[in-house]
């Protein structure tokens, strides 16, 4: 039968990026977000290439359309092998004494609580499958803060601590959890939400860096993981540009 791989944050980035590698490699995937038009398209594209996928909406922060997503995963064609938690995402760059409580909030309900649920969710199918990996995209935001970023790189760090603490208690048990940390990653989206749609702030965190990690990147690394032998459990990748040797030091080029 067909391994069953879920996706959520599928409608765009990274999120579409592995949802699209993932049906290459032979899963039949189950793309969850909120805009159904944006799945619709990803599916029909998945299907022209020869592979097989579901659309379905889903917005991790809703008990109700999480359960939904899990019925989804029941009436699939396949077990559930493999669920990647990537939906997230990071708004504002407010230093915390100014910080806004609601995009703070935001983000902790869609980084911290999304995964939260959609694990909970999802774990009795990848346990009974007998071969289950939860993959856990967070950042190098997870390990490392910086100015501006308290609300972004506590939703990480506790994202991070989720990943980490689920690996303990699921130990014994057929279900591995891997972390991946994406450090500068250009896509379409993250940016523009970050700074409320400002494409001139948004296009500036790119600026001289000729070649900074691309949704197609991260999607390779996860695909890599989920597709070990199962007995092989990568805890954290760490994946940056070569401009990016860290957080704070990033390579320029131009005025």
């Amino acid at each position: 039968m067909t391994s069953v791989a879920i996706v959520t944050g599928a409608s765009s980035g990274i999120g579409a990026a592995t949802a699209r590698r993932l049906a290459a490699e032979g899963f039949h995937v189950l793309a969850a977000a909120r805009r159904t038009d944006r799945l619709a398209e990803l599916v029909a594209e998945i299907e022209a290439a020869g592979g097989t996928a579901t659309a379905v909406a889903c917005d991790v922060v809703s008990d109700e359309s999480v359960a939904g997503l899990a019925a989804a995963a029941a009436a699939a064609p396949g077990p559930v092998t493999l669920l990647v938690n990537n939906a997230g995402g990071a708004r504002g760059l407010d230093p915390v004494e100014s910080g806004s409580v609601d995009d703070w909030q935001w983000m902790y309900d869609v980084n911290v609580l999304g995964t939260l649920r959609v694990t909970q969710a999802l774990l009795p199918a990848l346990e009974a499958s007998g071969a289950g990996t939860i993959v856990i995209v967070s950042s190098t935001a997870g390990f490392t803060v910086y100015e501006g970023g308290g609300g972004y790189t506590a939703a990480k760090h506790a994202q991070t601590a989720v990943a980490g603490t689920l690996r303990l208690e699921l130990c014994g048990r057929p279900v591995r959890v891997v972390e991946i940390d994406p450090g500068m990653v250009k896509t379409d989206e993250f940016g523009l939400v970050r700074f409320g749609g400002d494409a001139d702030k948004a296009a500036a965190t790119y600026a001289g860096v000729a070649e900074p990690l691309v949704a197609e990147d991260v999607a390779d690394c996860i695909a890599w993981c989920a597709t070990r032998p199962h007995h092989v459990n990568v805890d954290r990748l760490v994946v940056r540009p070569l401009a990016q040797a860290a957080q704070h030091k990033v390579h320029r080029v131009g005025p």
